[in-house]
């Protein structure tokens, strides 16, 4: 396995500082974020598309500190019914025109969420009842269908896959609807899997490897700490503000402050085992509590322990 990091888990970092700090800690990759959801700090992307020299500078300084790009990162809502769709959809296609340059074999994004017939925002259904969310729900994936059947194709001829992150407010959020998603797309579209979000939503991360194996590309470390006492009453859907950790009934955490650091082995293993030993565990760091470095080395320092860094090598005895 490689370890990584995205890179805006140190946004307050110029990009030189944040290369530094990954040679340091001896990881093997980053993870850069392009626009829509993130301000990408650490990565100008109509810059490095309109010029070689500016790639060139930018991939020198990643290999001089032995670190390659583990991934592009375009997170937004390509399928929103307003502006905002077009923009990220835009985005995310310059970011795949800008792995392929790269030679950055990943693209990570999210499904996108359209809106009801006539919305101009977009519409999580996550019940079966009332009838009028069948309806939605089709509608939905009509939008998709034609979305994703030919950034699907963009993809595939430009030599990338794309890394979908199962999230909340998307239309692919657990393993189900992923799967109908990789139904219009074929094999070019994976998983970015972020344990994190299936643990809030309710779902087995150690079972979710285990059946989605192949499927998994790409891999975000990050963890969920989930209050027992305040879920009894909000239960998981809290759309309460993150900053309201002490009310919430879960919230995002350094790695192994909310599974325990045998939980953290028992992914890797399941990870090396059922999915790909040779993924890469970028670390996100979205810990209100502590500090964007101190998390980021505790995070390092247990998947050191925690993931398989080298290749197996044993062999049965002879007999």
């Amino acid at each position: 396995m490689k370890l990584g990091l995205v890179s805006d888990s140190l946004s307050h970092l110029a990009v030189g500082d944040v290369i530094k700090t990954a040679a340091v800690l001896k990881l093997d990759c980053l993870e850069f974020a392009t626009g829509n959801w993130s301000t990408a700090p650490h990565l100008d992307l109509d810059k490095l598309l309109s010029n070689p020299a500016a790639r060139q500078e930018f991939t020198s300084r990643l290999s001089d500190n032995g670190l390659t790009i583990s991934a592009l990162n375009a997170n937004g809502n390509p399928l929103h019914p307003g502006e905002t769709g077009r923009v990220h959809s835009a985005c995310l296609h310059k970011t795949i025109e800008l792995a392929a340059l790269l030679g950055v074999e990943n693209v990570i994004t999210m499904s996108g969420l359209p809106g009801a017939p006539g919305d101009s925002y977009p519409n999580w259904i996550v019940t079966a009842w009332p009838p009028e969310t069948q309806h939605i729900l089709a509608h939905q994936w009509e939008v998709a269908e034609l979305y994703w059947r030919s950034l699907a194709d963009v993809a595939r001829n430009s030599g990338t896959r794309i890394c979908i992150e199962l999230h909340g407010q998307q239309l692919a959020y657990n393993l189900p609807t992923f799967r109908q998603l990789r139904e219009i797309t074929g094999e070019v579209v994976g998983l970015n899997f972020d344990p994190s979000h299936i643990i809030w939503m309710g779902g087995d991360p150690l079972e979710f490897i285990r059946s989605a194996g192949s499927m998994i590309y790409h891999v975000h470390a990050k963890d969920t700490f989930t209050d027992s006492v305040n879920r009894a009453t909000a239960t998981a859907l809290d759309n309460r503000p993150m900053t309201m950790s002490r009310e919430r009934s879960w919230s995002y955490v350094t790695l192994g402050y909310g599974q325990p650091e045998s939980w953290w082995n028992q992914f890797c293993y399941a990870l090396a085992h059922f999915a790909n030993p040779e993924l890469t565990l970028s670390i996100e760091h979205e810990d209100m509590n502590l500090s964007r470095m101190e998390g980021v080395i505790k995070s390092v320092d247990l998947l050191r322990r925690a993931a398989m860094i080298e290749k197996s090598d044993y062999v049965l005895p002879a007999i």
